[in-house]
């Protein structure tokens, strides 16, 4: 008997916290050069996870905050600084 067409069997769902984004794919999916996405790395306010030395892999939850980074960065005209003090704010409200 044949499953219908509408169903898929190979969904996936993968956690919201796992880093399976490279950063060339985060600056494209957000809009964020690259050096902007390294310095938001030093300056801790988005820290991918370090996969050997080099390769900084993001989370789907870091590329939503990148969404309000970018957001914060375009829309207010905040810059990294700045973005970084609200970031702690919200994160103790």
């Amino acid at each position: 008997m044949d499953k219908p067409a509408t169903q898929n069997n190979f969904s996936v769902k993968i956690d919201p916290e796992a880093p399976v984004y490279i950063i060339s794919v985060v600056s494209e999916i957000v809009s964020i050069p690259i050096w902007t996405l390294r310095k938001l790395d030093d300056l801790d306010v988005v820290k991918p996870k370090r996969i050997g030395k080099k390769t900084r892999c993001y989370s789907q939850s870091q590329v939503e905050l990148l969404n309000y980074v970018h957001y914060l960065m375009e829309e207010k005209r905040v810059n990294i600084s700045g973005i970084r003090v609200i970031l702690q704010i919200e994160k103790r409200v």
